[in-house]
């Protein structure tokens, strides 16, 4: 086996609010159950720029960065899912052994926050990145992928064909899969049913793509972004409503001739759009919660409005199988039929604080560094 690399340059967030900056940190040795990747590319997404604000609680000084695609370098000696030169995208890790991970969803983990979101380190306990004689926090989404190399769980690496374009897949570990899996492992859309998509961002819109490939006969995608609506009827919605001139409960009963929403996608974590998204079900309907909004937060449901069977269900990462489900997006997307590039657009590694910045003004949709 090669020797792994110890050290590389990460993007660091000192402290809440402090932004990025490079630093060269130290990798801990692989453990049998680890794979050491050099990065090729990874999206920023909207969780990793909360830990950033802290917004989410992670230990800081830290590493983030959780939709990595790269190239595995070296594995540790009980791997058996890669080798060294296989490409590879990185997604969540989670402990494999508990009734959720046994059941087929992992997303669901017994103990998925600290592996995740919240611990910056190993399960034991243990740190997987340092600067100088310092831990600092790491293995975040098991992975923490703003760096040129990554010391990854195995159970976060998903191999790919090694034609496969990393730096356009790279966001389909996270952003690309929480989207299509609300659609086709909650959802499962009926021939003729009308889905509410709340929120035109990199997983709403990762929704329209996935319903389009299902039988609902109509998709409505709401935002105040004139240029998103617009990408969202190219993309496959078939409505789409303007909250700054239209209210949203209104829209969707003229749309839906009062009969609501079979389902509905809240991607936008804001506490009024989910109440008002609430209100559009339809009887037996169900609401999807994708968008997080700060621990918490409470949203009054009417009993009486809920008695007709509609449901709302959260949603962490699509409830996806990432083995399962992440070939399949591949070999999507190399089609065609997914078109993920319509969202993207791409900065050298470098540039994370200009690709941040776009992010939060909403002049990009799915920002992807390259390495």
């Amino acid at each position: 086996m090669p020797t792994p690399v110890t050290t590389t340059i990460a993007a660091v967030v000192e402290s809440a609010g402090a932004g990025f900056s490079f630093a060269e940190v130290g990798l801990a040795e692989p453990r049998p159950d680890e794979v050491i990747v050099r990065m090729v590319a990874a999206g920023i997404c909207h969780t990793d720029l909360g830990v950033a604000s802290g917004a989410l609680p992670f230990p800081l000084p830290g590493v983030l960065g959780h939709e990595g695609a790269g190239v595995v370098e070296a594995v540790g000696a009980a791997v058996t899912r890669v080798v060294p030169g296989d490409h590879v995208l990185l997604s969540f890790t989670s402990c494999g052994g508990c009734t959720a991970c046994r059941g087929g969803h992992p997303a669901y983990c017994g103990q998925w926050l600290p592996l995740n979101l919240l611990g910056g380190t190993r399960a034991d306990g243990s740190h997987t990145l340092t600067r100088g004689d310092t831990n600092i926090g790491g293995h975040f989404f098991g992975q923490s992928s703003f760096a040129h190399h990554a010391l990854v769980d195995e159970r976060s690496v998903v191999k790919v064909p090694t034609d496969a374009p990393l730096d356009l897949l790279a966001p389909l570990g996270c952003g690309v899969m929480t989207g299509t899996g609300a659609v086709w492992n909650v959802l499962s859309p009926s021939p003729g049913d009308t889905l509410v998509i709340t929120g035109a961002g990199a997983v709403g819109l990762s929704a329209v793509m996935a319903a389009r490939l299902t039988p609902a006969t109509r998709v409505i995608v709401v935002d105040r972004v004139p240029a998103r609506l617009d990408l969202a009827r190219e993309l496959g919605a078939t409505h789409t409503i303007d909250t700054r001139s239209a209210d949203l409960v209104e829209a969707v009963a003229e749309i839906t001739a009062g009969g609501g929403g079979n389902g509905v996608i809240e991607t936008t974590g804001h506490v009024g759009v989910l109440k008002s998204a609430l209100t559009t079900l339809a009887a037996r309907g169900t609401a999807v919660i994708v968008g997080a909004p700060a621990f918490g937060v409470e949203v009054p449901v009417d009993v009486n409005f809920m008695m007709p069977g509609r449901r709302v269900v959260g949603l962490t990462l699509g409830d996806a199988e990432t083995q399962t489900l992440l070939p399949v997006l591949v070999e999507l997307v190399r089609s065609g039929r997914l078109p993920v590039d319509r969202l993207v657009k791409h900065y050298p590694f470098e540039k994370i604080g200009e690709a941040v910045a776009d992010t939060l003004s909403g002049d990009t949709i799915k920002p992807i560094l390259r390495f």
